[in-house]
């Protein structure tokens, strides 16, 4: 099924500059190994090396953190949307 994946400005570089991509997946992490396949890059800056989310990304289904549904393995339905956002710190 078709969901869209959206991507912050600071990941746009490696996708040609595409705020949005349209993938075929059924879970976030099919989600982003979507995009890693037609865009080498992303994993490596939203997955960490054991291939869980980092923890300075927040990724969002229908405005759910996913760390507080099913994490990587939150289903997705078809034409839902996929948000990777960076957390923001300072002071």
């Amino acid at each position: 099924m078709s969901v869209i994946v959206r991507l912050p400005a600071q990941l746009r570089t490696l996708v040609g500059g595409a705020a949005e991509i349209t993938v075929e997946a059924s879970t976030v992490r099919e989600a982003i190994d979507a995009v890693e396949s037609l865009h080498p890059g992303i994993a490596g800056r939203v997955l960490d090396d054991q291939g869980g989310l980092r923890r300075f990304v927040n990724v969002f289904v229908a405005d759910e953190d996913v760390r507080f549904l099913n994490g990587l393995d939150t289903e997705l339905s078809a034409g839902q949307t996929v948000s990777l956002i960076p957390a923001v710190a300072g002071g």
